[in-house]
């Protein structure tokens, strides 16, 4: 079991609604990868992509027996929303940041970053692999 988690998610679609994919990279403390979690989607919006990456990483956290989850996302929205600044004001959204809260329940802490997609490319890059595997590029 794996008390803490540093968690890397991104989603994407190509169209807006478009093909999408959701993807997470889980870390130990130490910044070894100790799990991917990924999900392509089918024709969905890009955040709603974003926010179905931190409801695969919540599942598989919760496989790894974690208490503690740190998540780094590139969607400034989401993570905004995540923490209570924006309300969540979509119905389609409202449905999945309900689901993460749902979700939630259990953990001891979860914290939610916004980092530059710089930052974020293991995650950006196993979306793009998905989304190439599922469309045959």
């Amino acid at each position: 079991m794996i008390e803490k988690l540093v968690i890397y998610t991104d989603g994407g679609a190509r169209g807006n609604p478009g093909p999408a994919a959701s993807a997470a990279i889980i870390q130990n403390e130490a910044g070894e990868i100790v799990s991917t979690a990924h999900l392509y989607l089918g024709k969905t919006t890009n955040n709603q992509a974003e926010y179905q990456g931190v409801i695969i990483a919540l599942k598989e956290a919760k496989k790894l027996g974690a208490k503690e989850l740190n998540f780094f996302l590139d969607s400034e929205l989401v993570v905004k929303q995540l923490i209570g600044e924006y309300r969540v004001k979509d119905s389609d959204l409202q449905k999945l940041f309900q689901e993460i809260l749902s979700l939630s329940v259990g953990f001891k802490k979860i914290t939610y970053q916004h980092i530059p997609r710089e930052k974020n490319k293991l995650a950006d890059k196993l979306v793009n692999e998905i989304l190439d595997k599922e469309l045959k590029i």
